[in-house]
């Protein structure tokens, strides 16, 4: 767990916030005043992955960016499941929290699958929707017949990895101690731009120990070992009021975790009029690839699109 008062040479200045709702000590940031957005990262990283997007963005809104469960600031329970189902039902205890209403949810990662399942069950709660490097997961109930198929998530480069070292053994080995790996780890997933150093030990910061990795061990298998499916598809009767939601994708076209072609194809199929912007020379972080792109995106996204 990174400590509560790190800042990683004032690359992250921000107030560190604390919530007992879901049952642990649930870190968050809440800079800026007026509509809220949150925004949702993946594996392995903690909400310093938004730290230039903060600034600019909490100008005029209030941004609100919570570290799931065995990532960052958070705790590590080690009594805890670590599944899709446990960190929506976190993220609804902090929301539910701080009484937020209104919401618009920046993705990455399992941000996405981590919003829409959030959203299908509480679509009163949520006015708009933004990807970045991140998909909904309910693409392909909902494409039409005959629609080409778009690549398989468990066909990317960082799934193949996954299946082949838990195969080969190596998967915990290297899981295990990501304070030496995530730098790797996050290359293999997609991080074009390479880590400056400051920022690579934030991210190791939060992995100094291997029962401190659990969270990001666990978030992988939910795929590879097809746990996410049961709970996927007990969303599905929400799907018409995910698919209500103002929407634009940003996608790193360098993902190597997440298929290009799967995220847009996901994000046509759900929301065939909604903007996408392809971003050439960023990958599966596109936060760190490409931040100012991205702050100017969700920006002109919030100013010129209606709240649903």
């Amino acid at each position: 767990m990174v400590p509560a008062d790190a800042t990683f040479e004032g690359t992250f200045p921000f107030q560190p916030r604390f919530s007992s709702a879901p049952g642990f000590r649930m870190h968050y940031v809440d800079e800026g005043e007026g509509e809220p957005i949150v925004c949702l990262h993946g594996e392995p990283t903690w909400g310093y992955l938004y730290r230039k997007l903060i600034g600019p963005l909490s100008r005029r809104w209030r941004v609100i960016v919570p570290d799931h469960m065995g990532f960052g600031k958070s705790e590590t329970p080690q009594d805890r499941d670590y599944t899709l189902q446990t960190h929506v039902e976190n993220l609804t205890a902090l929301i539910d929290d701080l009484g937020l209403r209104g919401i618009t949810f920046v993705g990455q990662d399992w941000g996405g699958p981590m919003l829409a399942a959030y959203t299908v069950r509480h679509p009163s709660r949520v006015s708009r929707i933004f990807l970045a490097n991140g998909l909904c997961g309910y693409g392909g109930v909902v494409a039409p017949r005959g629609s080409a198929k778009p690549p398989k998530l468990h066909e990317s480069e960082w799934f193949r990895w996954v299946r082949s070292s838990l195969k080969d053994g190596t998967y915990l080995a290297t899981m295990r101690n990501l304070d030496r790996n995530v730098r790797g780890i996050m290359e293999r997933l997609g991080c074009e731009s390479g880590l400056e150093d400051t920022a690579a030990r934030a991210y190791a910061a939060a992995f100094s120990s291997p029962a401190e990795c659990k969270g990001a061990i666990e978030f992988p298998l939910d795929v590879a070992l097809g746990r996410i499916g049961d709970y996927v598809r007990s969303g599905l009767p929400g799907v018409p009021a995910l698919r209500s939601k103002r929407s634009m994708l940003a996608e790193g076209m360098r993902d190597r975790a997440i298929p290009p072609a799967l995220a847009i194809a996901d994000f046509r199929a759900l929301f065939p009029d909604a903007p996408i912007r392809e971003i050439a020379d960023a990958g599966h972080f596109c936060q760190e690839d490409a931040p100012g792109r991205l702050a100017e995106l969700i920006a002109g996204f919030m100013r010129n699109t209606p709240a649903s």
